[in-house]
């Protein structure tokens, strides 16, 4: 049985409450509808029958302040809540770092990587040059470091990426969400690029404005695509491809779904020992995503990675 931590929450991340009852299989409807996620109670509910990983359990769990702890150890029947990271690393064989605060990402991880503990970041694993320069050189000296979107295992885009070769070459690819960039665009840039088995991206552009982006991605195939978040657009996530003999639009909507694969991905990795997602593909994403904002803030100059 892998024993696993979750550390969270960060404002309006509902994951370490999703992830925690995915995992242990249980979850109080009435805890998480007080804390504001009807939605997470909702998709719960409806998949009732498949919560519960096979070979894992969140035995402990930390955050920032004792009540939110006590609510997501009864939420999900959690044995432990810690004190602090520190006595964290020594009751657990691996992490989930359930926030999606990017800045606090380096010093919560950092105690787990010190101590060698095997540690899944949620997105953005970075948002700073020199905090994805630390993890890249932390993976590169063996660590185990696993970080995404869940987006990369959403069911809507792997039953497409089945079609694919009936589209012919594909030469554009555009993605739409809502919200924010940093935050919001690496779940596009994640289906994205897991969609279109990770090319490589050459070059990026933002063309847009703030709360209005628009970024252009040139890859080294040859493919353009574009990525729009919007802040006042109705809630929605989508990612069209064009090829020169056809074309698919795809509606992301089955958050349960991508959630539960991902963290079986996880458990799986922690199990064989090394990382089943390469961190080179992390990598190239939190690049695009930083490269886009330097974009911005320089009124929209290319920049190459």
């Amino acid at each position: 049985m892998v024993k696993l931590g979750i550390i969270g929450m960060s404002e309006g991340n509902a994951h370490p409450y999703s992830w925690s009852a995915i995992i242990n299989g249980c979850y109080s409807a009435e805890e998480i509808d007080q804390m504001g996620y009807p939605a997470v109670t909702s998709y719960l509910k409806a998949n009732e029958d498949t919560l519960g990983v096979s070979g894992a359990k969140v035995t402990c769990v930390w955050t920032q302040e004792k009540k939110i702890s006590e609510s997501l150890a009864k939420t999900a029947k959690i044995e432990t809540i810690a004190n602090s990271l520190e006595e964290m690393v020594g009751m657990v064989d691996a992490v989930i770092l359930a926030r999606d605060d990017a800045k606090n990402h380096v010093d919560m991880a950092k105690p787990f990587i010190d101590a060698d503990v095997p540690i899944f970041i949620d997105k953005p694993l970075a948002i700073t040059v020199e905090d994805l320069q630390y993890f890249s050189a932390q993976s590169s000296n063996g660590k185990f470091i696993m970080s995404c979107s869940s987006m990369r295992y959403s069911n809507e885009c792997r039953i497409v990426k089945q079609e694919l070769a009936s589209l012919g070459n594909l030469e554009l690819a555009t993605a739409v969400g809502k919200k924010d960039w940093n935050k919001y665009g690496v779940h596009l840039l994640e289906a994205l690029f897991s969609l279109l088995d990770d090319p490589k991206p050459i070059s990026v552009k933002h063309v847009g404005q703030e709360g209005k982006d628009i970024v252009s991605i040139k890859f080294e195939n040859g493919l353009l695509a574009t990525v729009h978040l919007f802040m006042d657009i109705a809630p929605t996530f989508q990612v069209s491809l064009f090829g020169q003999k056809g074309w698919r639009s795809i509606e992301i909507k089955n958050s349960y779904s991508m959630f539960r694969d991902n963290i079986i991905e996880f458990v799986r990795s922690v199990k064989e020992r090394k990382p089943r997602l390469w961190f080179k593909k992390t990598e190239a994403i939190i690049k695009t995503l930083i490269a886009a904002t330097e974009s911005l803030e320089k009124q929209g100059e290319t920049v190459y990675l």
